[in-house]
């Protein structure tokens, strides 16, 4: 559900800014009154929080938490856990 940001239109109102934020659905109705005052708001155009990349799906507890297992390289064919329950260190048996 996205957050919605409006402003109040009572200029009487006593809120700071007169802005409030509301969790909304997108079909729900677009009057939100305001939580000081409880008179109706009008929604303001912002901008979107958008997440971009995949560096949160890296991260080590990304790993773990779903079974997997990371290895980070120590050196040629040698690699060293750094997540999961795998073994500690794996290498090549040829090296």
């Amino acid at each position: 559900m996205p957050i919605f940001e409006y402003r109040c239109d009572n200029p009487d109102c006593p809120s700071h800014s007169g802005h409030y934020d509301r969790l909304q659905r997108l079909g729900d109705d677009t009057a939100a009154p305001c939580p000081q005052c409880g008179q109706p708001g009008t929604r303001q155009i912002s901008a979107p929080a958008i997440a971009t990349g995949g560096a949160h799906l890296m991260k080590e507890s990304h790993f773990s938490n779903h079974g997997f297992t990371q290895y980070k390289r120590l050196e040629k064919g040698v690699y060293e856990k750094t997540a999961g329950k795998g073994p500690a260190i794996i290498s090549d048996p040829g090296d």
